[in-house]
């Protein structure tokens, strides 16, 4: 068996490489993929501005979907020829890649593995900064900025599953009522005015319970005046800015909470947690078809640079993937 990956000699030279699969660890299972989500964070990896830690893969690729190829020895919930989807610590851009048994999940015959790929990075970062850092609860406002991305198109579907009114931004009318058409009740367009001014005009203004902030920035200060009382805004990426300048007299006059994280740095027990909480509450709604995976293109894993531009751009609707078969 031969594995094929995607090594960057630079971060503008990207070669495949051939070598021989990992074998699985006791609780891991080897991955023949045939798909592999692309993520921000991988465009970082690239540029050496976000480096895997010590005991990731140094291959990029953060989520999988294909077959169980081979099981540890402490494997029982999977078997060889399972479809799966799966979260990697590392390693996903490639033909064969590892993933732990519980950072699985079994895809049903309804959804591709183009589609599985889609799934596993978007429904944990969804589950655990929406759910579980900021405590939504059914029948309460979710803000989730950036609606068209892989994480807000998935996170609408999921918010709405979960009984609560959601609502979001995107960057042009068209996306504005693609986004709607995902469950969205009121979507702001972040290139036309205020967002202050148009979430007021909705009748949102301080009535926003939960907010999922992609983009950091300037943003941050529209948060916190849009937020509830008791609100909580988690922010997850800082593509508008690292820094920014906010007014803490509204952070402590409306008991806000401020918060972040980042998945990578979450140890795998408690994405397992994450997992077993997904399998029960969100994947049933998969499996009916009620959250859909939206993936705008797949590229062929030779053409990595082109999907990293692509994302770069910011023109996709959904979720760029790389067909790691394809060579």
């Amino acid at each position: 068996m031969e594995r094929r990956y995607i090594h960057f000699e630079t971060p503008e030279l990207a070669k495949i490489i051939s070598d021989t699969p990992p074998a699985p660890g006791p609780e891991e299972v080897l991955i023949a993929v045939d798909h592999a989500g692309i993520n921000r964070a991988d465009l970082l990896q690239r540029l050496g501005l976000y480096p895997p830690p010590e005991d990731a893969s140094p291959i990029p690729g953060l989520e999988v979907a294909g077959t169980v190829a081979a099981l540890g020895k402490n494997c029982s919930a999977l078997q060889e020829g399972d479809r799966v989807c799966a979260l990697t610590h590392g390693g996903g851009y490639a033909s064969h890649a590892i993933a732990r048994e519980d950072h699985c999940l079994k895809l049903p015959n309804s959804l591709s593995t183009e589609q599985g790929a889609a799934l596993p990075e978007a429904l944990l970062t969804v589950w655990y900064n929406v759910v579980e850092r900021g405590q939504l609860s059914a029948n309460e406002t979710v803000l989730i900025h950036g609606g068209s991305s892989g994480i807000g198109s998935i996170g609408i579907q999921m918010a709405t599953a979960l009984g609560t009114n959601v609502l979001s931004t995107a960057g042009s009318t068209s996306r504005c009522n693609a986004v709607e058409a995902l469950g969205a009740t009121f979507v702001a367009n972040h290139r036309e005015g205020s967002l202050i001014e148009q979430f007021t005009d909705a009748g949102y203004d301080g009535k926003i319970d939960v907010i999922l902030d992609i983009a950091g920035g300037d943003l941050m200060q529209a948060n916190l005046d849009l937020a509830a009382p008791d609100g909580r805004i988690v922010c997850i990426g800082v593509m508008r800015g690292m820094q920014t300048e906010i007014n803490l007299a509204t952070l402590f006059m409306k008991r806000l909470t401020l918060t972040g994280s980042t998945l990578r740095r979450l140890d795998t027990g408690e994405r397992a947690r994450c997992f077993s909480a997904i399998r029960e509450r969100i994947w049933p709604q998969v499996v009916a078809g009620d959250i859909q995976p939206i993936v705008d293109q797949a590229y062929p894993l030779a053409e990595v640079l082109a999907a990293h531009e692509h994302m770069r751009l910011g023109t996709h609707f959904g979720k760029l993937v790389l067909d790691c078969q394809m060579g």
